[in-house]
């Protein structure tokens, strides 16, 4: 199949130079598939110096004690029948015991994001989903190549070991905390940012949504590029796609010149869709059809405009609830998420909330020229006891209230008084339904969707089989 796939579409590859393999590189690929590794071969035999292919995994280390290859493709399964990505692990893990600065970019199948994830964990350089197209796999590659070369020069430099530890100086945005939570959003943005994955950012209002994937931006290989916002929450349906899209002078009443839309706008860059929960079906399907064709058509015209994007979208509102519901488009999620971070809230940050309320302290006490202002214990016990159900907002916001009415030095617990916006009691949910299928399909939906799909672990926690697990899901459609 994946053959044929890749056959079809590579009869003109269009690459721009920057995505160039460089020709004198050599690739490995390693692949239980004669059909991928057909298929890969044909499609790289221009493009590099060699490619060889190996079926075996177990013929891998012998041919890396032979040759040197600038990227290793290994494939995440092969004898087994569970598809754990197992057997990849274990040769990834002894690729590297051989090689240390290996370049190793991980192949795997489009529903194991999770896994996949784990590998550059686990010291990957990359992943690649199948079937994919062969624009973004040869991208890939080069890319590869490229931080292959780096690795090499470093080494070279006598760089040492600290060249390889990773940049997560964040204080420049923001983005602080020490907790354990906290510290797994900064991993996962250390490992995703260097690709061109999408990311789907999910958070409750306040958590810092746009700081994340500012930060995405800023440690991207496009951090010199434009990073473009748009807050679909403010678009009506008549401005959403001449924001997007583009129009023409003339396409409509107020069109009085040709305006380029946000997706040109980002080209090459990134482009971050905050509220993206909060668009209608027909957006949906407007905005489907230009992430799948990677390119935009301005209103009052017929003519494409290919663009050249890093999305990232982020939503307060529980959206696979939306889609269980027919209210949002599961093709879509597949392509907005091939990675998602959830965001905690801040009451599940422990200590994070004393060091961002010093940090708020410091930047207001500064800009409202006070001098240095200090919690006393019951002050800093007041703040971790409180839930603070706006978040990181409401915490800053708070501060910088405290901050100019200070009298003194020493702030003290009778100085914060918490937002009533952030107080008034939640309006009561709306009675479930209460059939037992209805309930049973609940459970599951929200158990799979605690554990990102991980489905060994929902079938687990629910006290029943995968091969349990895997009849309710194709018997409620989920």
């Amino acid at each position: 199949m994946y053959f044929l796939l890749i056959l079809r579409s590579c009869r003109f590859p269009k690459l721009k130079p920057p995505d160039m393999i460089p020709r004198q590189a050599r690739i490995l690929v390693v692949d239980d598939d004669p059909d991928v590794l057909v298929a890969v071969k044909m499609l790289l035999k221009t493009e590099v110096k060699e490619v060889v292919t190996e079926k075996n995994p177990e013929h891998l280390l012998s041919l890396l004690s032979k040759d040197k290859f600038d990227v290793i493709m290994l494939d995440m399964n092969y004898k087994s029948a569970l598809h754990t990505g197992n057997e990849g692990f274990y040769w990834l893990r002894k690729i590297l015991e051989q090689d240390k600065n290996a370049t190793v970019v991980m192949i795997t199948a489009y529903g194991d994001i999770e896994t996949a994830v784990r590998s550059l964990k686990e010291g990957a350089t990359d992943f690649v989903l199948k079937p994919w197209r062969n624009e973004k796999l040869l991208a890939t590659l080069a890319d590869a190549v490229q931080k292959n070369a780096n690795k090499n020069k470093k080494d070279s430099a006598g760089g040492g070991k600290g060249n390889n530890v990773p940049n997560t100086d964040f204080s420049n945005l923001n983005l602080l905390g020490e907790s354990e939570v906290m510290q797994d959003v900064f991993y996962k943005i250390d490992k995703i940012a260097p690709t061109d994955a999408n990311v789907l950012i999910l958070g409750e209002n306040g958590t810092g949504k746009e700081l994340i994937a500012k930060a995405l931006h800023q440690k991207s290989l496009r951090a010199n590029k434009p990073f473009v916002v748009v807050d679909l929450g403010s678009l009506t349906e008549s401005l959403f796609e001449s924001e997007l899209f583009g129009h023409k002078k003339g396409a409509f009443t107020d069109a009085r010149e040709d305006r380029a839309g946000r997706f040109e706008a980002a080209s090459g860059g990134t482009l971050f869709l905050d509220e993206i929960g909060n668009i209608s079906l027909s957006q949906q399907a407007k905005l489907l059809t230009v992430l799948q064709n990677r390119q935009v058509i301005r209103l009052g015209t017929n003519q494409p405009v290919p663009i050249d994007i890093r999305l990232i979208c982020a939503t307060n509102v529980p959206i696979y609830e939306l889609a269980s519901e027919s209210r949002f488009r599961k093709d879509l999620i597949y392509r907005i998420n091939t990675v998602e971070i959830n965001l905690p809230p801040l009451r599940q940050r422990g200590d994070d909330i004393v060091m961002l309320a010093q940090h708020f302290v410091k930047v207001y006490a500064a800009k409202y020229r006070k001098p240095p202002l200090h919690f006393d214990e019951q002050t800093i016990k007041k703040l971790k006891q409180y839930s603070w159900p706006g978040n990181v907002r409401e915490l800053q916001h708070a501060i910088e209230r405290v901050v100019i009415m200070a009298e003194g030095e020493v702030l003290q617990p009778k100085d914060f008084h918490f937002s009533p916006l952030e107080s008034q009691p939640r309006a009561p949910e709306p009675l479930q339904d209460m059939r037992l299928d209805e309930i049973e399909k609940n459970t599951i939906q929200k158990v799979i969707d605690k554990h990102q799909g991980n489905i060994t672990k929902a079938a687990k926690e629910l006290g029943i089989t995968r091969t349990a697990l895997y009849r309710r899901l194709g018997k409620y459609d989920i």
